[in-house]
């Protein structure tokens, strides 16, 4: 479907590192990784706003590396979501096909089947001013819908609204991908957004991709220690856990704060920040001068009285091994056919 090969592009304090990814027809893929990281920048690279200074940009096969953006059947949605100020609603969504000068009675149908869809029916009339930041949001996404793009791009889509609204939006929008089965990537800095949308993953830091892949294997066991310290696992150092008394072969040595228990023997510790959230709590504990992030739940730190200062012990379920470098895939994908 969308494949990239060695993209690289330099633009003010933004670069893109030799990014080689492929998405596949109909797949909801997510761009995870941190503010800073060229995700914005990519996704304009891929929309045609940017030419990329190396690489090739093929969709569906074809070479559109030099296509303009209104030539690709590509939509893009910013964070801002860039819905025309003087324009209705109806306007907005019905713009792109009046560009393609599709017969009144076909816009027609068009906008007022994705308005049930989106359920904005009732706010076709209105201007984009008097709008929610969710219903901006869905009027911006059934403006993308309505030129049936071969591929939507979607910038941190729910970063500007409140927690009820971005969760409802999130089952929405899966929703809405089942429904019309539209090409996606979704970027986001989110976790919460990745685990629900997302069916594989790339985590991108400092403009390289460091890992592509299923979700629940990208979560679970990281093959990159960059990858895992911006999950916010533990990345122990050999010459640095022979207090742990773990048996290991590799260079690093991840720990995933959920696998450290407070119990009530095993090895000793010191809790030097404690911090409550709805249901879960972080505890930073200190293991004779070595940190570790430790994720437990509101009810055991309440119950066993656990504060800064506390002494406790602790015991370490699991541990898995993680390397220093970006995964293969970046030379596999281009090594294809672009046609397959």
């Amino acid at each position: 479907m969308l494949r990239l090969c060695r993209i690289k592009k330099d633009w003010k304090e933004f670069k893109l590192r030799n990014i080689s990814l492929d998405v596949k027809s109909g797949e909801y893929f997510i761009l995870l990784g941190p503010s800073g990281s060229g995700k914005t920048l990519l996704l304009e690279v891929i929309a045609g706003i940017h030419k990329p200074d190396e690489g090739k940009i093929y969709l569906d096969g074809e070479d559109i590396t030099e296509k303009p953006p209104e030539k690709r059947n590509i939509a893009y949605v910013p964070q801002n979501y860039a819905l025309f100020p003087h324009l209705s609603v109806y306007e907005n969504i019905s713009y792109g096909l009046k560009l393609r000068k599709l017969d009144k009675k076909e816009i027609d149908e068009i906008v007022k089947n994705l308005a049930h869809s989106l359920g904005i029916s009732h706010l076709l009339h209105r201007k984009p001013i008097t709008l929610s930041g969710g219903e901006q949001q869905r009027v911006a996404i059934a403006r993308a819908l309505a030129i049936k793009p071969k591929i939507l791009l979607l910038d941190e889509p729910f970063s500007n609204l409140d927690v009820g609204t971005r969760s409802k939006l999130i089952r929405d929008m899966k929703r809405w991908h089942e429904e019309f089965k539209f090409t996606a990537i979704h970027v986001t800095h989110s976790f919460d957004e990745a685990m629900s949308l997302g069916e594989r993953v790339g985590v991108m830091i400092d403009g390289r991709i460091e890992e592509v892949g299923n979700l629940k294997e990208v979560f679970s066991t990281p093959k990159n220690v960059k990858v895992a310290e911006f999950l916010g696992y533990n990345i122990l150092y050999g010459e640095k856990i022979k207090d742990l008394k773990l048996s290991f072969d590799s260079k690093y040595v991840v720990i995933k704060p959920e696998d450290i228990s407070i119990s009530e023997d095993g090895i000793e510790a010191i809790v030097e920040h404690v911090e409550l959230l709805k249901f879960s709590a972080n505890v930073i504990l200190n293991v004779n001068g070595l940190k570790l992030k430790a994720l437990t739940t509101v009810d055991e730190i309440l119950k066993n009285n656990i504060e800064v200062g506390s002494k406790v012990f602790v015991r370490i379920r699991n541990f898995f091994t993680a390397g220093d470098s970006a995964s293969t895939f970046t030379t596999n994908v281009c090594k294809e056919s672009v046609n397959s």
